[in-house]
Parts: structure tokens; C-alpha cells; sequence
């Protein structure tokens, strides 16, 4: 069988490629590239290409900055770019030291380890997400965010700029590999969704970066903004990115059993229990942001309380009925998550608690049959569900004192994004919103 690299350098010479762009994340999931010629191509693919990552937030210190960016020839793909005179392609890298073990700042390899975990007990592990956005006339914070449509759930369309931008995002992403499930109108104005079809996670953590950059570039083709910020706009929902796991031994899914009165196996029980248990402590990685914390409120759909159930959005993890006769389908849904996430920490935290629920034979609770947004304070106590943190550093703080959180991001990842985020929540409690200025300088 022709080998990988060799199938990248002949549609290099072929397609008449002129510049390579080695792609990679920060630690928050920043998207980070330097392009390359087809002269350099061969030796990258070899031996990796040097650069300075003490220049990357979060990566080295100065005193051993050099890393190499190594290409996964498996991610090699031609970029649909409009504005290019020539053939670029793009190819996603791990990052390893100069001694040639992987670099302990780079989270593609942290969802390296963790999917290495899970093959060690025999399981491949499948993501599915559905990625929300928004598109805005601008992204100028100096005013409120505009919207360019004023659609709802399943807006049917055919004319208006958004329609015509998700749908020529939609082809793109096929155009590059990328098979979607589905896409359509979000709730709130202005807001798509791209529901991305099941693969493997690190697959699926590519594709993600790779979605995010080209709902991106294509908007801003087209003179408009697209973010991926989980709450732009007060008083209607924010983004999500709810997602689709699945474990597989072999070509078997592990989380089916036909027995069960749910079609739920063990494995399938295990994993819920360990996500409800471990949630507090990996929310400050699936939502990242002060932002994010904005989204995660009663009233607007996002999860806020940690239980399980089959079919109800107000629970943190959801159990989609499986289609007639196809056991393969069967899936568990994780609702916290936004698209402004890194994907390959976010997804590594997940596998990692579910596992844990597996080994440790975790208890699943019961199944919450109630709206929890309809439940009193008093009532959620006495079911004994907690919250989700309620804001960043309520996250921070359960995430600290997480033996999961430290071992599945390694010492590096772990204490750089606890000091980042630290800094970040005492950035933000410097600000005046213009909330308290509405609500307290007439008053005060």
C-alpha cells in the first residue's frame, strides 16, 4: 500500500502546490500555521520543521524554546481559497521536542494520550458535535452586534446572505473531506447550525479547527463576520456545541446492549456516571471563557444541572433514542460544551471521565424524568442534582483540585491553563459593565 507521504508529495507535484501550511493549536485552541514550499515538504514530513514556541502562549519558556512541527500526512488536504493565486494546502502537525518525545504544550497530543488510554482497553472512541454560530454585519465591540437574519428554528430560506453563506460553507467542507450530517437555522437571529457526521476524536478535533476557519473565511469573503463566541447577544441563546460520543470495540458499538431495557450496556451505564461525576471539574475546559459562562444559565436551553436522561435538553447529559435496528447508533450526547472550546482538551477531558466511570464501575444514578428548569431550589437538593459551575472561576476552582483534569492534561497543559485562566477572571472583574452603569449610577 502507498504510503501516506508519498501520496503527499505527488499531489504536491501534481496539483502544482506552491506553498504547504503546517497547521497546529495553542493551548486554548487558538489555530496557529507557517507555510512552507514543496522544496521543504519532504524533510518536514521526515523530520519535523523548527520553530520558536516560546512565541506560542503557552507552548515553551524562552530558555528551551524550540520545538518541531511534525505533519500528520493523514490531514493533508488542498485548500478551496478563493483569493489564491496558486494551489495551497494545509496539513495539521503534532508537536514534538527536538529529543523527538512529544511536547508536553501540545494538545493534539493530549488527546493523543487519552485515545491511547482507551485503546489499551480495547476502545475507539467517535465524536459527533453540533457546532452554533453566529453572523454579524461586524465584529466591532464599540457596538452592539448586528445580525443579518431574524430567522428561528428551521428558518426556511432561499435568499437571504446567511442561507447563502452556511450553504457555501457546507460545500466547501465536502469539497475538503469534511461529510456534514445536516445544517440549518439556530433559535436566535442570526445563528446557524453545521452538525458534523460521526468519526473518530481526533479526527473529529481537526475538523472542528478546520470548520471554525472556514465558516470564518467565508464570511469575511463575503465582507461579513462569523463568531464563534458562545454568548454575543443578551436575552436570546447562546452557542453550543453539543456533542455525539461513542465507544466501539472493534466494529461493535460498546455503549449497545440489546438486554437492556434502553439498549444501554454497562459500558454505556459506566460512562454517563463518569461524566455526571467528574463534570464540575473538566466545565472549565468544554467552556473556557467568562463568556461561556453567560450561555450556561435557566431559560435558554443550555444545560446547567448535572443529570442524565433520555431526551431532555435540561439535562447536562442527554441519551438519544437509537434508530430502528441499528445498535451502532447508539450514543450519549454531552451538552455543555461551546464552540469556542479547544476540541482535543475538550474531547480528552470527556473520554477520560467516562473512562474513569468505567474502571471505577461508577453507579449511574437515575434517570431525572422531570424539566429541571421547572424544579425550585429546594426540590434539586432533595434529588440531590448539583449545578454546573456558575462562572469561570467556580470552574477553575473545581478543576484545580481535579486529579482527572491534572493527569489527563499533563503538568504542563494543566498549570499554564489554570494561571491563564486565573488571569483572565481578574481582568474581567476589573471591568464596569454596562449593566451597572444602567442599573446603579441613576441610583447610587
Amino acid at each position: 500500500m502507498e504510503r501516506q507521504q508519498d501520496y503527499v508529495m505527488r499531489t504536491v507535484e501534481e496539483r502544482g502546490v506552491r506553498f504547504v501550511q503546517l497547521w497546529f493549536a495553542d493551548v486554548l485552541g487558538t489555530p496557529k500555521a507557517f507555510s512552507i514550499t514543496p522544496a521543504e515538504l519532504e524533510t518536514a514530513l521526515e523530520e519535523g520543521m523548527t520553530f520558536d514556541g516560546s512565541a506560542i502562549e503557552g507552548f515553551s519558556r524562552v530558555q528551551e524554546s524550540d520545538v518541531l512541527a511534525k505533519p500528520d500526512p493523514k490531514t493533508f488536504q488542498i485548500l478551496p481559497l478563493r483569493d489564491s493565486k496558486a494551489p495551497v494546502a494545509r496539513v495539521f502537525c503534532d508537536l514534538i521536542n527536538l529529543d523527538g518525545t512529544p511536547f508536553e504544550g501540545d494538545p493534539r497530543n493530549v488527546l493523543r494520550r487519552a485515545l491511547e488510554r482507551a485503546r489499551e482497553k480495547g476502545f475507539s472512541f467517535y465524536a459527533a458535535p453540533e457546532v452554533e454560530f453566529f453572523y454579524f454585519a461586524d465584529a466591532d465591540p464599540a457596538h452592539a452586534p448586528v445580525p443579518l437574519d431574524h430567522g428561528s428554528y428551521f428558518e426556511l430560506s432561499v435568499a437571504d446572505l446567511t442561507t447563502e453563506l452556511r450553504k457555501e460553507t457546507v460545500l466547501i467542507l465536502e469539497e475538503m473531506g469534511v461529510p456534514v450530517e445536516y445544517s440549518q437555522h439556530e433559535d436566535s437571529p442570526s445563528q446557524h447550525e453545521i452538525d458534523l457526521r460521526h468519526t473518530d476524536a481526533l479526527t473529529m478535533a481537526d475538523t472542528v479547527m478546520t470548520l471554525r476557519l472556514m465558516v470564518k473565511e467565508i464570511a469575511r469573503e463575503r465582507g461579513v463576520y462569523a463568531t464563534f463566541m458562545p454568548k454575543p447577544i443578551a436575552g436570546v441563546q447562546g452557542s453550543g456545541m453539543h456533542t455525539h460520543f461513542s465507544l466501539f470495540e472493534g466494529d461493535v458499538n460498546a455503549f449497545h446492549d440489546p438486554g437492556d431495557e434502553h439498549g444501554l450496556s454497562k459500558v454505556g451505564k459506566g460512562f454517563i456516571a463518569g461524566l455526571l461525576r467528574h463534570a464540575p471539574e473538566i466545565t472549565a475546559v468544554t467552556n473556557q471563557w467568562v463568556n461561556s459562562y453567560k450561555r450556561l444559565v435557566v431559560g435558554y436551553e443550555a444545560p446547567v444541572y448535572v443529570a442524565w436522561a433520555r431526551n431532555n435538553r435540561s439535562v447536562v447529559v442527554n441519551v438519544p433514542h437509537s434508530k430502528r435496528n441499528k445498535s451502532d447508533s447508539t450514543r450519549i450526547e454531552y451538552r455543555a460544551p461551546d464552540p469556542a472550546c479547544n476540541p482535543y482538551l475538550a474531547f480528552a477531558m470527556i473520554l477520560a471521565a467516562g473512562l474513569e466511570g468505567i474502571e471505577e464501575g461508577y453507579e449511574l444514578p437515575p434517570e431525572t424524568q422531570a424539566n429541571l428548569y421547572e424544579l425550585t431550589a429546594e426540590e434539586l437538593l432533595a434529588e440531590g442534582i448539583r449545578p454546573l459551575p456558575g462562572n469561570l472561576t467556580e470552574a477553575i476552582a473545581a478543576m484545580e483540585g481535579s486529579e482527572l483534569a491534572a493527569a489527563t492534561l499533563g503538568e504542563h497543559v494543566f498549570e499554564w491553563f489554570i494561571r491563564n485562566k486565573r488571569a483572565e477572571w481578574a481582568d474581567y472583574k476589573t471591568q464596569v459593565s454596562q449593566f451597572e452603569l444602567d442599573r446603579y449610577l441613576p441610583r447610587l
